[in-house]
């Protein structure tokens, strides 16, 4: 079978840059190597950079509507090949493809939000805040920006930060995963046809070299990322030092607490797609379940025999509900979560391990396979408990109360995203009032924002002051100029040595 030889997009070219390093490419179903991706080095990234120098000016001259008229025709686009899109997801990172849909429709939905960018660069003015003078701002853009985005949403994560960057006027270089490398160089096609000019957007493949360039570049003037959380702590620390504005999206342990009033099908079907959806491999998905009162009892039967019957099959397969783990590496590694729980004492009531990868379907026998898996009686001193394993093992913890609930999920070092399903609306209230968690679903289990929210966590979920997308993205990828002016007809006589006041 043939292999293709995945490169970078600078300035309107693929290349395959001066590095001369690649990495395989895998399809997680078959185990098989399906291209070569390469690898960037300093020099890539200063190509990539000085493209997008090149390109700032004339397009952050651009008026804010034919910005816009560039995004619509991308979106033209877009929606005609999404389908494309959503097969190479699933070919590199395995997720089924019906999920591998909804993430590109989600990347959709910032398109459109960014398509509204006239608007949304709008500013402030006063009339006549002193005597003969007038006040007002504005919002520009602030040069080259990156994006650092990771394997779990090779087209989602990416679009919750270009198109707001590139239509508020920045140039930008992407540095995507090296696992699923494909989608980011389509995106860049699409971009191409859609009439943006060369060098406004930039994909250079790698790993932490170019990670580790970009973030030392001096015209880099902001970072986005989405990945672990110490690695985006060490995005965080090591832009800021440089002078970059940055926003870096870690970690999480979701939790899903179930009220003894919950509706017990609702909240099993919450459970099992939140938490085997995408293998697990979402920075959204509910990883503990929090059983309140004797609802446990009632709800773990159910779940175990979902899980045990989950239709775990190559993700082309229409009626798949799960596919394989993304590598062997991530394999290996959930793996070990499920050993360490056994260890620590949990009940292992559904064991993924044993699931086999011939069942799946014809070719799948050397695939990254790993079934669901369900823990009971887990405590927060586990490490099942403290640590994000991303993949699919759902660890349920019994509590007595609903304050215990709260403070369980307080008490952790996560703050993403939560949810609760309960009948009553005091509770619901007071739960979405008083947890410290920066996404809350009250009988939504993944409560991932609209594209005019916003998405963001709290506590080691998030570093830096900004989410991503929505209004606040406008904010991240621009800077507001203040602007006071008056005329020589109505300036007084005379130098004034106090502090300017309103007249």
């Amino acid at each position: 079978m043939s292999t293709a030889n995945i490169h970078h997009f600078i300035g309107g070219q693929r290349t395959p840059g001066a590095a001369g390093r690649a990495q395989d490419v895998f399809n997680p179903a078959t185990g098989a190597v399906t291209g070569h991706v390469a690898l960037a080095n300093g020099a890539d990234v200063d190509a990539a950079v000085a493209a997008a120098q090149a390109a700032f000016p004339a397009w952050a001259d651009t008026p804010p509507i034919r910005r816009a008229r560039v995004m619509f025709k991308f979106l033209e686009l877009l929606n005609h090949h999404k389908d494309e899109l959503a097969r190479l997801i699933t070919a590199e990172h395995g997720k089924v493809f019906t999920d591998a849909q909804g993430e590109v429709a989600r990347g959709i939905d910032i398109v459109e939000f960014a398509c509204g960018i006239p608007q949304l660069l709008k500013g402030d003015f006063t009339d006549q805040v002193s005597t003969g003078m007038d006040n007002w701002t504005l919002r520009q853009p602030l040069g080259v920006v990156a994006g650092i985005t990771p394997f779990n949403f090779p087209v989602m994560v990416p679009m919750w930060m270009f198109p707001v960057a590139i239509a508020a006027g920045n140039t930008f270089v992407l540095k995507p995963s090296p696992i699923d490398p494909s989608p980011s160089l389509f995106i860049a096609d699409l971009l191409q046809k859609a009439g943006l000019p060369d060098g406004v957007f930039n994909v250079v493949q790698g790993d932490k070299e170019a990670v580790d360039a970009l973030l030392n570049h001096a015209e880099v003037k902001a970072v986005s990322f989405v990945g672990s959380t110490p690695i985006a702590n060490y995005i965080y620390e090591t832009g800021a030092r440089h002078g970059k504005r940055v926003q870096a999206l870690g970690g999480a342990k979701n939790h899903m607490v179930v009220m003894p009033d919950a509706d017990i099908d609702q909240a099993v079907d919450a459970l099992i797609g939140s938490a085997y959806g995408s293998a697990g491999e979402r920075c959204m998905a509910i990883s503990v379940a929090v059983f309140v009162g004797d609802v446990a009892d009632k709800l773990i039967p159910k779940l175990v025999e979902r899980a045990r019957t989950l239709k775990i099959k190559d993700g082309l397969e229409l009626d798949a509900e799960m596919g394989p783990i993304v590598t062997a590496a991530a394999h290996s590694r959930i793996t070990g979560y499920i050993e360490q729980g056994v260890k620590e004492g949990a009940r292992l009531l559904v064991d993924g391990r044993g699931f086999e990868g011939k069942s799946a379907g014809a070719g799948c026998a050397e695939g990254f396979w790993l079934g669901g898996t369900l823990f009971d009686h887990v405590t927060p001193e586990m490490r099942i408990y403290k640590e994000e394993i991303f993949g699919p093992v759902l660890s349920c913890v019994r509590v007595k109360d609903f304050a215990s609930a709260v403070q369980l999920v307080n008490d952790h070092e996560f703050g993403n995203g939560v949810s609760c399903f309960t009948r009553d609306g005091n509770v619901a209230r007071e739960f979405s009032r008083r947890i410290q968690v920066g996404m809350v679903g009250i009988n939504v289990p993944i409560p991932v924002p609209m594209a005019w929210h916003g998405f963001g966590g709290w506590k080691k979920s998030l570093f830096g002051d900004m989410h991503a997308y929505g209004e606040e993205g406008v904010r991240f990828y621009t800077k507001q100029k203040s602007i006071m002016q008056r005329w020589p007809e109505s300036i007084g006589k005379g130098a004034e040595f106090v502090m300017p006041t309103a007249k």
